[in-house]
């Protein structure tokens, strides 16, 4: 079961020509793929096809959407802040941010959202989880 299955994640937007400047001018990616008969935009970020795609229902979800995983989120998010983005800010049970940075067990991570309101994760796991991470997709692939 399941094979020859390839899994995408998938992002809305209410503005595809909106979206596709701030996945050029902040993430630096360029369409892999674009459906002129949809107007679905497909990405790839780090080996994951990421569809963008046209709907009234662009960032109404108050959950991440999407998580980038780094070996370094201080440069990561540094870039990211030299192009506009601004981290969000918590103070919950369990997870509080410190410049936009939290710190959860051996994991560290930040929450910002793209240009039509979806909540995008970037995190900075254990080495020890980055290593399994990579035993495991070399096992796989």
């Amino acid at each position: 079961m399941f094979e020859n299955l390839m899994a995408t994640a998938v992002l809305p937007a209410a503005d595809l020509d909106r979206a596709k400047a701030w996945w050029h001018d902040v993430l630096g990616r360029d369409p892999i793929h674009e459906d002129a008969a949809s107007g679905n935009v497909f990405y790839d970020v780090g080996g994951v096809v990421v569809l963008v795609y046209l709907t009234g229902f662009a960032g109404t979800a108050q959950n991440t959407a999407f998580n980038l995983v780094t070996d370094d989120l201080d440069r990561d998010a540094t870039a990211l802040r030299t192009h506009g983005v601004v981290f969000h800010e918590y103070d919950f049970p369990g997870l509080k941010t410190v410049d936009g940075i939290a710190q959860l067990g051996d994991t560290r991570g930040a929450w910002f959202s793209d240009s039509e309101g979806n909540i995008i994760a970037i995190s900075e796991p254990s080495p020890e989880m980055i290593a399994m991470t990579k035993r495991t997709r070399d096992e796989v692939g």
